[in-house]
């Protein structure tokens, strides 16, 4: 994990890579959590027998936006940001998922801060590209740029 020093520190590093975060193995009892809060209950992820019968995946895979919903956890395992007050999630400009997640998958993620934007001298624009891979997979679970406001 990366420790980052202050707003001044965290600008200069535009263009950086961060991460990867730890591993973490995507479990059934998550994405029926899931399932459960977000009202999703589609049988490609939570009936398991069905899904193993019928999904073209071979089992239940997980939610795209559960394995999105990941990356506050991720961008956390990359670096530390210390002498901010807050993060703030102001939203995404794009969200790709290539591959899908299998039960049982494991995730993790590298962070690139692709553009730090200064809005007032105590608040930088982060534009952070999350590369989710699958641990064994030739592709990503997700590519995704993240916006988000840091308040020194």
């Amino acid at each position: 994990m990366r420790i980052i020093e202050g707003l001044e520190e965290l600008e200069g590093l535009a263009g950086a890579e961060l991460g990867p975060s730890d591993w973490i193995e995507i479990t059934q009892e998550m994405v029926d959590r899931f399932a459960e809060v977000t009202r999703d209950r589609q049988w490609i992820h939570v009936d398991v027998a069905r899904a193993a019968r019928e999904s073209p995946f071979g089992g239940p895979v997980a939610h795209g936006f559960l394995t999105l919903s990941l990356l506050p956890y991720f961008s956390r395992q990359t670096a530390e940001l210390r002498g901010v007050r807050t993060r703030i999630n102001y939203g995404l400009e794009r969200v790709r998922f290539p591959h899908p997640v299998r039960v049982g998958a494991r995730l993790r993620a590298v962070q690139r801060l692709v553009a730090i934007t200064r809005v007032h001298d105590g608040a930088l624009r982060l534009l952070s590209r999350f590369v989710v891979e699958i641990d064994g997979a030739d592709k990503p679970a997700c590519v995704a740029d993240m916006v988000t406001l840091v308040y020194g």
